[in-house]
């Protein structure tokens, strides 16, 4: 659980406040402003109030929390802010409506103006009939990512951060062309004055100022319109951060590359050199399966698969060149504890344990024979069960405890279908709506999943499977894939052996593969050009 009080400005804050609070956001030049969503979709922001960021209405500065009645109800999902601040907010419940508020010198509200937006308005400029998925802000100017993946950005351009092709201003939003013209993006990210896209082929863009070599293509010279990162070349980016000035990405295969400023040794790299180019970081560690930065501050952060939270760059006044070993569970305590401003790195979730919810009392309930009514017997292993949850939960549990069926009579059902962790995990699933295994064992959960028609646990195997794809399981998950019709992921399988195809070809999994399997990969991969000279 990540604890909010960690960030000084929700000290101001009850108990009874803080237990209603679902998700939080933290930002300003010294972390002094924040909004916050509750349970019940409510949203509240106090703080200083510079430039009108709280959106009240006014220019008031608050201790006292206040509601901001225009975005009640709505569902906020995603927020960003910018150094003004300026807030950029989407709601699903406008079918993904964008709203912005506060400092807008440079129009970065883009509503057209320079004028202070002291409420929350919506950005309708260029963006009706697009349904918003994602939002980012740099010092002054703002991007967003569209469902269809286009790229909008707007605001000011000094430096070429807007993408148009020149240094003037853009009032409103205006789609980002050129290389991005005909890709498919699926990630947008800002340092203070430059910005960076993701494409679905795990291609990464950059454009604006590169006095640092934040852009990573090897040169310090701005860009004023994307330009693609050759260092990347060969490997498949999934995820992309920013600092203030320095950019992090995280491969497919787990693999972590830093470049830009490094004044604090915010790129990890044992020194304080400026890298022009991606360098590759962390390579002694385990696998990194997420990173960490705001474009506010010169922190990183990166967490690894078994759960290790690793920090480095600025830390309270010092430099920490090499990512060190944090005693936290997740990324977003780093920005609370060590980061110049205390300030949130994204749009936090949260939840409190002073009671339990109907969901935390059925999770504790799992595999408890003091209440369970019923035995699962699989590889001589028994698992403790309800049977009126495996009903509510399972159409399969459903049908079977109908009072003519003999399992409806029975303390003890024996499983052979499958093994004991694959039906476990399953089982747990319906008590806990997650599902935690490797891999190599999600394969297994998929055909239950399949069997069973269970089309929600479908999803999160395919999740998982995607998450821990290697060169050595790619074909096996491909194969997977194929025979449990899962048909996305079996695009995403077949789309990461190509990009590796070299090294995919070499395992053994590729040469035990069934023929008919490997003939039509062989004339996908074809089609799709992988054989070219």
């Amino acid at each position: 659980m990540v604890d909010v009080t960690k960030w000084p400005i929700f000290s101001l804050m009850g108990p009874e406040d803080l237990s209603s609070i679902r998700k939080a956001c933290v930002f300003g030049s010294s972390g002094n402003e924040a909004i916050y969503i509750t349970h019940d979709d409510e949203v509240y922001v106090f703080g200083l109030n510079c430039s009108s960021c709280l959106g009240t209405g006014d220019t008031q500065s608050t201790i006292v929390p206040k509601k901001l009645d225009i975005l009640g109800g709505r569902k906020v999902v995603s927020l960003s802010y910018g150094s003004g601040p300026h807030i950029l907010s989407i709601c699903v419940f406008s079918d993904g409506a964008l709203f912005a508020w506060g400092h807008n010198n440079y129009s970065q509200l883009g509503n057209g103006t320079t004028n202070q937006g002291v409420a929350p308005v919506t950005v309708s400029a260029n963006l009706l009939n697009k349904k918003v998925t994602e939002v980012a802000c740099g010092s002054h100017h703002s991007m967003a990512l569209t469902d269809s993946g286009e790229v909008y950005a707007w605001g000011y351009n000094n430096c070429g951060q807007v993408g148009s092709g020149s240094t003037a201003n853009q009032p409103t939003p205006r789609r980002v062309s050129t290389c991005l013209q005909n890709k498919v993006a699926v990630s947008i990210v800002c340092s203070q004055t430059s910005s960076l896209a993701l494409v679905d082929n795990g291609e990464v863009y950059g454009w604006g100022y590169n006095g640092n070599g934040q852009l990573g293509l090897g040169n310090n010279g701005n860009q004023l319109t994307p330009c693609r990162l050759g260092g990347l070349q060969g490997v498949c980016v999934q995820q992309i951060v920013s600092g203030y000035a320095h950019s992090l990405a995280l491969t497919d295969k787990g693999l972590l590359y830093a470049w830009g400023s490094n004044t604090y040794g915010q790129l990890g790299t044992s020194n304080k050199s400026n890298q022009l180019s991606p360098i590759q970081i962390m390579t002694d560690k385990e696998r990194v399966v997420e990173v960490a930065a705001c474009h506010s501050t010169h922190t990183s952060a990166a967490k690894t698969q078994s759960g290790q939270v690793y920090m480095w760059g600025q830390c309270r006044g010092q430099c920490v060149v090499l990512p060190h070993l944090t005693h936290f569970t997740c990324t977003d305590d780093v920005f609370a504890c060590f980061a110049t401003p205390s300030v949130m790195w994204r749009l936090l979730s949260t939840e409190h344990e002073d009671f339990l919810t109907v969901a935390q009392s059925l999770k504790r309930e799992f595999d408890n024979p003091e209440t369970a009514d019923l035995k699962l017997c699989i590889d001589g292993k028994y698992i403790h069960v309800h049977k009126a949850v495996l009903k509510i939960r399972c159409e399969h549990f459903r049908s079977m405890f109908q009072s003519h069926w003999n399992e409806d009579m029975k303390e003890v059902i024996e499983i052979d279908q499958f093994s004991y962790s694959v039906y476990r995990s399953f089982l747990e699933f319906l008590y806990t709506d997650n599902v935690e295994l490797p891999p190599e064992d999600a394969i297994g959960l998929l055909d239950l999943a399949t069997s069973y028609c269970e089309n929600r646990l479908k999803c999160l195997c395919q999740h998982i499977i995607k998450r821990g794809i290697t060169v050595e399981n790619a074909f096996s998950m491909l194969s997977a894939a194929v025979r449990y019709d899962a048909e996305d992921l079996e695009e995403f399988c077949f789309k990461f052996c190509v990009n590796h195809l070299t090294e995919v070809t070499q395992t053994a999994a590729f040469w035990q593969i069934d023929g008919n399997l490997l003939k039509d990969f062989i004339c996908r991969a074809s089609r799709c050009g992988a054989f070219k000279n």
